[in-house]
């Protein structure tokens, strides 16, 4: 029966620390695994990534290409189409569309875009509506509540 008292690790899960530079009869003596001489053989030797001894690095010197808008706003994109699978007069939130499993990602808010047509009378209330979606809701006999 195993208790607190007699357990002990796993076969092979426990290894001894290699000890460099102890004699050439441990295989990793003099030179302890860093070859003769160079950057790496010195004591401070191990660069940052990218380095490249004092030469512009590669990083550097390519053009530098594009631009990441830092008040770009996402949004879970919601079309026209998808709305067949809801009864005619539901009112469409992003929680009955997350239920349904139509939001990639449901702390993003959600905006409604026009592809497709809608045949049946829904209320939609979403962050976003697009004009052409907003005027074919409207078609079709439903209205639109922006949040």
């Amino acid at each position: 029966m195993k208790n607190l008292s007699n357990l002990s690790p796993a076969k092979g899960s426990n290894t001894r620390k290699i000890r460099l530079g102890r004699g050439i009869g441990s295989g990793l003596g003099k030179t302890a695994g860093r070859g003769h001489k160079g950057q790496r053989a010195r004591k401070s030797g191990n660069v940052r990534f990218g380095f490249e001894g004092g030469q512009m690095p590669l990083i550097r010197h390519l053009p530098k290409r594009g631009f990441n808008n830092p008040s770009r706003i996402e949004y879970n994109i919601v079309n026209l189409d998808v709305l067949d699978r809801f009864e005619v007069g539901a009112k469409i939130t992003p929680k009955l569309l997350e239920e349904a499993g139509l939001l990639r990602d449901p702390s993003l808010p959600t905006k409604l875009l026009g592809r497709g047509t809608v045949k049946k009378s829904f209320t939609i209330a979403l962050p976003r509506v697009s004009g052409s979606a907003k005027s074919a809701v409207e078609k079709a006999g439903g209205r639109i509540e922006e949040i």
